[in-house]
This record gives structure tokens, sequence and C-alpha cells, in this order.
């Protein structure tokens, strides 16, 4: 089965905030990231993993007149959270995708303090294309 595990980061002012962290917490933080995607590549359980550019460049598009698309700044003004990347995973068992979860969770952040960042998990839907 195929899990969305999605990283969610505190909403703050539209940029991510590691350019406030002390030198080489963030390199240490990524270099957690790399093990942790190499060892779901290694196990074959990786499917895909992206990172995504801060909220301050998100757009958000709605289909105008026309069908032209109507584009205005920033993902949701009021959020709380927003959508920092994610993986996506094939897995046996939805227990397996929890724990790959709390392993991202778990990242370091300042002072090497894990940063229990929340991780939606939802299992990816199968769409089958209709007999043609």
């Amino acid at each position: 089965m195929r899990y969305m595990l999605m990283m969610h980061a505190p909403h703050a002012t539209g940029d991510y905030q590691h350019d406030t962290w002390a030198p080489g917490e963030f390199e240490a933080h990524m270099a957690f990231m790399h093990r942790l995607n190499q060892a779901l590549t290694d196990a074959g359980e990786m499917v895909g993993v992206e990172a995504l550019a801060a909220p301050g460049e998100a757009k958000l598009v709605r289909a105008g007149k026309h069908g032209v698309p109507a584009v205005t700044d920033g993902p949701f003004p009021e959020a709380k959270e927003f959508l920092a990347g994610y993986w996506i995973v094939d897995v046996e068992k939805p227990e397996r995708a929890w724990e790959i979860a709390a392993t991202a969770s778990s990242a370091p952040g300042p002072g090497g303090v894990p940063l229990n960042m929340p991780l939606e998990v939802r299992r990816v839907m199968a769409i089958r294309p209709p007999d043609v």
C-alpha cells in the first residue's frame, strides 16, 4: 500500500525559519533527512520525496473567467501550518508508514533537539482508468 507522509511546519512569516538556527544545525537536519531517505530507498519503500519551496512563493490558483487562471499570492494567510515537503512510501501495513512518519518527525532542530514536526499520513488511493 502506498502512503503519503506530509510534513507540516509552523506558519510564521511565510519563510522557513532555519535561517535563524545556529551554524551547523540546518546541515545536521538535512543529513538526518538524507540518511532517512537512503534507508527508505535501501529498504525498497521509497516511491518519492520532495521538499517544497517556502510558502511565501506559493500562489493560489482558481479557474477565472473563460477558464483563464486567476492567480493570487500566498497559500492561506490564516493557516497555522504549511506543507514543507512529503514522502510517498510503499509499505505492507499502515503501522510501517506511521513508524516512518515518527522517524521523520524526530529530525533535529536548534540545539539538536528533535523538532517533533507533525506529519499527516494518508493512504494514496489507486485510481483505475475506465475500461475502454
